[in-house]
């Protein structure tokens, strides 16, 4: 899905403002989250992966407490610097998202190996959770557009929004892995659910932001899938790589893209009046 077709609500924050002058005050201030570009669809399933692999090996080397209390003063430091920040810079950017996605499968295990709740019990709740952060989102500000994010409120809803949707995929993840898909059969649903917004789109049939949501929801169980399918041991449907390799391998993959990005500047957005393609 190309930044193009994710552009439906920029007009929508100024309804008085003429169409071109809209878009371009927006443009010059939604500048907190990168465009969407490949690149970014890339990185995001990266981050699933490593972040699956990463709270697991955690979990075993420290257990389950320390490693949920260590992970969560880390997403509150990555969150305040990405915060605190007066513009997008990726490297900061993309280090908020692996510490939401390590906390938030941190999160979702906790419930079901620490407190027993079923997946077929968290997996809907956390898409109430989701549906809910989204209601008091457009409630206030009217739209849920990623390209609308040009203050500190709407921030906090957007990292909100990021939080409950890996957590809601960490647990549809481990339900269809646990349901009799395995993790290889998981990695081939989400494969083809990931198309379906997409293809919808495109059709006309779903928007711009519905369609950009749930293909962002649906990458968390598909990264995440891939990595449980590299690093288990066969034993349990896995390639047996282990869960060390394949963290340190997929963060070294996150850390190039992301080093490329912060050189490129493939993914910030133009202001307005630069030249574009």
């Amino acid at each position: 899905m190309s930044t193009e077709h994710v552009l439906d609500d920029r007009r929508d924050d100024h309804p008085q403002c003429p169409p071109h002058r809209t878009r371009a005050r927006v443009r010059a201030m939604a500048n907190k989250v990168p465009e969407v570009t490949v690149w970014f669809w890339v990185i995001k399933v990266l981050t699933t992966g490593m972040g699956e692999t990463a709270s697991d090996y955690l979990a075993r080397l420290l257990g389950p407490v320390p490693a949920v209390a260590l992970g969560g003063l880390a997403l509150a430091a990555a969150l305040v610097v990405q915060l605190s920040a007066r513009r997008y810079v990726a490297w900061i950017y993309w280090t908020a998202i692996v510490m939401v996605s390590v906390f938030g499968t941190m999160a979702a295990d906790v419930l079901h190996v620490g407190l027993g709740v079923p997946y077929t019990v968290s997996t809907p709740a956390f898409l109430l959770a989701l549906g809910i952060v989204f209601a008091l989102w457009y409630a206030v500000e009217r739209t849920l557009s990623i390209h609308s994010v040009h203050t500190r409120r709407r921030e906090a809803f957007y990292w909100a929004a990021v939080l409950a949707t890996f957590a809601l995929g960490t647990a549809a993840g481990d339900l269809t892995a646990t349901a009799g898909f395995g993790y290889l059969g998981s990695v081939v649903l989400f494969g083809v659910a990931i198309c379906v917004p997409a293809l919808a789109h495109r059709g006309g049939m779903l928007g711009a932001v519905a369609a950009f949501w749930t293909a962002y929801v649906v990458t968390r169980p598909l990264g995440a899938s891939i990595a449980d399918w590299m690093a288990l041991p066969a034993a349990r449907g896995g390639l047996g790589l282990g869960l060390g390799p394949v963290t340190l391998s997929w963060t070294a993959a996150i850390l190039a893209l992301v080093g490329y990005l912060a050189v490129s500047r493939a993914d910030v957005t133009p202001r307005p009046g630069s030249v574009t393609r």
